[in-house]
């Protein structure tokens, strides 16, 4: 059964993470000077680029992976749902423009980057990621092997990190639409989420076979019923980011002095 004292600490999982503090500290340390000559420690930054490690770490280092691979589809929704919302959106928000911009104005990528970073490439990116990885075949691989289950998770990472990019992007090169469009892009983005997201909910069949023969951690608690519950999960969780998106967007397209459809 699970062992609810049981965290992952693989160096793959741990030394990446603390390669990314460490890298993100010397950043907004030792080389502040060179790179944002006389701007303070970002601290607030700094907080939520650490709390999104830290989320990271929990979605995938916690009991929560043992349940969400070996029993529960619902547990392992919310998990990817960690990894797609709240972690690239708070390292987004956590890294100053003067920490990337340096990269992205490079010559050689300011082209391919303009092209990655519209807005129909960041949805037709995003949601065709999860999609994919909903395949039966597909997540049935990634539960029986676990570097595709690795690889799954930093492509669900990657692919939100585009889906965030025109609604919270630091860049001053690449930055984030206007106030009316992310509105339309959080909107159309939440519509392209349907399909995946009905395929599970209305699906009469068990999709992955794992959770159809998994021991049962709660009683009564059917394959079918936790394979509705992770459809719900992930349509209503994408409903309520989408709504607070246009929420926070309405309040500050109405307050800026600029309000025209791109502003």
């Amino acid at each position: 059964m699970i062992d609810w004292r049981h965290w992952h600490n693989e160096p793959f999982l741990t030394g990446g993470l603390i390669l990314a503090g460490w890298l993100y500290a010397i950043l907004a340390g030792p080389l502040r000077a060179r790179l944002a000559p006389g701007l303070p420690f970002p601290r607030a930054a700094a907080a939520l680029f650490y709390a999104a490690l830290a989320i990271f770490y929990v979605a995938v280092g916690s009991p929560l992976d043992q349940v969400g691979e070996r029993f529960l589809l619902s547990a392992h929704m919310v998990q990817h749902l960690l990894i797609m919302y709240p972690v690239p959106l708070l390292i987004l928000l956590g890294t100053p423009p003067w920490m990337v911009d340096p990269v992205l104005t490079l010559p050689g990528l300011r082209a391919p980057l303009r092209m990655l970073f519209h807005p129909i490439i960041c949805a037709v990116v995003s949601v065709g990621v999860i999609s994919v990885w909903h395949a039966p075949f597909l997540y049935e691989w990634t539960l029986e092997d676990k570097l595709a289950h690795a690889g799954e998770h930093l492509m669900f990472l990657a692919a939100s990190l585009l889906y965030w990019w025109p609604l919270a992007s630091p860049s001053r090169a690449f930055p984030a639409l206007g106030y009316g469009a992310r509105m339309l892009y959080a909107v159309g983005t939440e519509i392209g989420m349907i399909p995946v997201s009905a395929y599970v909910v209305f699906s009469r069949d068990i999709l992955y076979p794992t959770y159809e023969y998994a021991p049962r951690l709660i009683s009564g608690f059917t394959p079918a019923d936790d394979q509705l519950l992770a459809g719900i999960i992930m349509k209503f969780v994408g409903m309520a980011v989408t709504l607070t998106v246009l929420g926070i967007c309405f309040f500050k397209w109405s307050r800026s002095p600029q309000t025209g459809p791109g502003s």
